[in-house]
């Protein structure tokens, strides 16, 4: 992976370069010996100068400080960062960290004298800097620097708590990327510009936070289908909220499958399905009856969440209690989330008017059959488009992002600025002030 942006840096993944061996020829004659040594120079020293902060020797550093590597008199050649965790390594039942998760890149300046770490550092670390230069007559220099970092407080300590997709899961074109933390975040833009997204086909994408804890990385149209997605999620060292740092790194990939686009115009009592363009079934439907808002079915793109093979459909779950008007019990097959506020596709063989009239509490009926085609055939990440009610879907209602226009999505971002999925990096810095 490639690392971030930084001014007036340039981008790259290793600096490794061969050193040129010098040969020094001894001269041939007495007299040419005696008038060299008898006129010689003092000898100068023209070995690149490496420096490296932080200083060596420093103790329990902040873990969001940037490592910066600076050279005169040369280039720098190769700049090796390790980390390593004593109590993890002691620590007893505890899973392995995969070391590749930690490899620190960083960006190099135009004329290679600047080298400026990329992401934060490990808390609770120790931490050896190896620097390598190189003079113009190809003789090498190197410094180490080894220094320790704090350790992340019990009970401050950032971690993710759960995300979604889940690696090796296929999703549609609409899926978003989720990711809850189990403290609240209020640095979003440190932490935005540590979790880097990276698909095969790139496209403009932006972050936001429905809520201090949850963080969605929306693209600025539908993914491309068939193509695969990597997130990387530098959280470790990151300053979250103050005195909050991230402790780990996290990867997720996940593929985009095949395009299926699902549209409902309400008054129709029907549900047309397209794949990759093509029309592939139409379903009938039987939508909410619309007398009050809780029964009324959502106008909006909806994205389609978890899924359910039985499931009982209960009123108290969405604030209507037994007994009163428009409350419900009853048992379902093959449902599939649309909402958090309660709308399902999913099977109702008890409702009579699918395909005729709209008499539901507000979920989309459709008969046995039909709904589970659409529960073994569809994928989370799939889109729903539904017209013609009076009731607009909230954009944090469920997975209602696309509700937002590109330009609102952008601007509610903690950067501002939009990231680009092509590997180009994340839009800012990651470190603190």
């Amino acid at each position: 992976m490639r690392g971030k942006s930084h001014p007036s840096v340039v981008r790259r993944f290793g600096i490794g370069l061969a050193a040129l061996a010098l040969v020094a020829t001894a001269c041939s004659s007495n007299d040419a010996e005696t008038q060299s040594s008898s006129s010689a120079e003092p000898e100068v020293d023209d070995a690149a100068q490496l420096a490296i902060t932080p200083a060596d020797g420093t103790e329990a550093l902040a873990p969001n400080t940037p490592i910066q590597v600076t050279a005169e008199g040369g280039t720098i050649t190769e700049v090796k960062v390790d980390q390593v965790v004593p109590a993890e390594a002691g620590a007893e039942g505890g899973e392995a960290e995969d070391p590749s998760l930690y490899e620190m890149t960083g960006s190099l300046n135009e004329d290679g004298t600047l080298w400026v770490s990329d992401w934060n550092l490990r808390p609770g670390a120790e931490v050896v800097v190896t620097a390598t230069a190189e003079n113009a007559e190809g003789e090498t220099s190197e410094l180490v620097h080894e220094f320790t970092t704090e350790e992340a407080v019990p009970g401050q300590r950032l971690e993710l708590l759960s995300n979604f997709p889940s690696s090796g899961q296929t999703v549609g074109v609409g899926m978003p990327i989720v990711v809850n933390f189990d403290l609240p975040v209020t640095n979003k833009a440190e932490v935005e510009n540590s979790m880097e997204v990276i698909s095969e086909q790139g496209i403009q994408g932006a972050w936001n936070w429905p809520s201090d804890t949850m963080a969605v990385f929306r693209p600025e149209t539908y993914w491309e289908p068939y193509q695969s997605v990597q997130v990387d999620m530098h959280l470790a060292g990151v300053e979250a909220s103050e005195g909050v740092y991230g402790v780990k790194n996290y990867q997720l990939d996940f593929e985009i499958g095949r395009e299926m686009i699902m549209t409902m115009h309400v008054p129709d009592h029907e549900l047309v399905v397209t794949v990759d363009g093509e029309h592939e079934r139409t379903i009938p439907v039987s939508n909410g009856k619309g007398s009050r808002n809780f029964d009324t079915t959502t106008t909006g793109v909806h994205v389609l969440m978890e899924r359910y093979e039985s499931l009982t459909m209960d009123s108290t779950t969405v604030g209507i209690p037994e007994d009163s008007p428009g409350a419900y019990n009853v048992d379902v097959q093959y449902a599939v989330r649309t909402t958090n506020s309660g709308e399902f596709l999913h099977e109702a063989s008890y409702n009579g008017n699918i395909g005729s009239a709209n008499t539901s509490n507000g979920c989309t009926n459709l008969r046995m059959d039909d709904a589970r085609w659409v529960f073994e055939n569809t994928l989370m990440g799939d889109i729903l488009d539904t017209t013609g009610t009076s009731r607009e879907l909230e954009w944090h209602n469920g997975w209602g992002y696309w509700q937002m226009s590109w330009d609102e999505w952008l601007a509610n971002s903690a950067t501002g600025e939009a990231h680009v999925t092509d590997g180009s990096g994340t839009p800012g810095p990651v470190h603190g002030a």
